[in-house]
This record gives C-alpha cells, structure tokens and sequence, in this order.
C-alpha cells in the first residue's frame, strides 16, 4: 500500500513539472515576442515543450493572445 502510495506522488510531481514548465515556456513566449503562444504545437517546436503523449493530455485553450491561455494536463489511465 506504501508503494502504490509514493508511485501516486511521484506521478503527481511530474505532472506539476509538466505544468510549470509549459507555463514558463508561455511566459518566456510573452515576454520575447509580446503576446502568447497561439497552440501548444507552436510551444513545442519555439520554446522546446515535449512531453510524453501516450501519458498524458494536455487541454491548451486560447482565447486571445494577450489573455494567457489556460491549460490543463490530464494523465492517461486515471492521474488528474
């Protein structure tokens, strides 16, 4: 049980490290051409996002680019 305990927080971390590095590459994004990514795909290729994708979903909604888009990381088989 202790395993299946820690094997859930360590899926956890990496999920919030997931996130903050897809928020940091937003931000560096604004701050270097003045508005923000328009898709995730622009992220990945421009500011070096990869992520494993049979592992996770990433929900990136854009409403205007100088709105942060929102973001949501899904892990695949049960995580957030």
């Amino acid at each position: 049980m202790a395993l299946a305990a820690a094997s859930g927080e360590n899926d956890r971390q990496e999920t919030q490290i997931l996130d903050r590095a897809i928020h940091r590459a937003i931000i560096t994004c604004y701050a270097v051409e003045g508005k923000y990514p328009s898709s995730l795909d622009y992220l990945c290729t421009n500011y070096g996002v990869s992520f494993d994708e049979s592992r996770y979903i990433v929900r990136y909604d854009v409403f205007a680019s100088n709105v942060m888009p929102s973001v949501t990381i899904t892990e695949i088989g049960g995580g957030q």
